[in-house]
């Protein structure tokens, strides 16, 4: 009889798991996991593609020295963060992370201004590739974050919506951060628009 009685506890506790949320979030933080690696692999796809790039560049560009060793720098930076999956519920470590790639964005940006000035650079096969190849995993950057996003926004809603938020608080799952816009208050001013000649 103790026995049967254990295993209708051991049921009933199974069937409570299954109707409080608990399978909602294993498979939402699978789900979550799944879009970090792919946010990853298009970093890395990125990360791997700039020392050719710089290497093209400098061919050409070589006395541009600073923006290829602000380019190698950001990539050494994004490099030295330990990217794994556990940095998601690291609130401080994803802001450093996002701040790194960031900056690479950013230096890659002056680094294809830079290649403006040098039509034989614009001319090369192997440059135009490295940037069409480069435009590409930006792109796929850009789908795989929103992916990632709209992920955690599902992940995050659950955790705060009763009555799941009770098992998240019973078994520890938090909210994790979401990708941000780098400076909020920027793209929040509107920018001036002049008409007038400038001379």
């Amino acid at each position: 009889m103790k026995n049967l009685m254990l295993k209708i506890a051991a049921l009933l506790f199974v069937l409570s798991l299954s109707g409080c949320g608990y399978n909602t979030f294993q498979s939402l933080d699978e789900e979550a996991k799944a879009s970090w690696s792919e946010v990853l692999n298009q970093y890395q796809r990125r990360a791997d593609l700039v020392p050719n790039l710089v290497n093209v560049v400098k061919g050409y560009a070589s006395h541009e020295e600073k923006v290829l060793t602000e380019v190698a720098d950001a990539r050494a930076r994004v490099g030295s963060i330990q990217a794994s999956p556990e940095l998601v519920n690291d609130p401080e470590a994803f802001a450093k992370f996002q701040a790194a790639q960031g900056q690479l964005t950013s230096a890659l940006s002056r680094l294809l201004v830079v290649s403006e000035n040098y039509p034989n650079l614009k001319a090369d096969q192997g440059f135009r590739d490295l940037q069409a190849q480069l435009e590409g995993t930006e792109n796929r950057i850009t789908v795989a974050r929103n992916r990632y996003i709209e992920t955690i926004k599902n992940y995050n809603i659950a955790v705060r919506s009763f009555p799941q938020n009770l098992t998240a608080m019973m078994f520890g799952y938090k909210t994790k951060p979401s990708f941000t816009v780098e400076n909020e208050k920027a793209i929040s001013v509107a920018p001036t628009v002049s008409f007038e000649d400038k001379k």
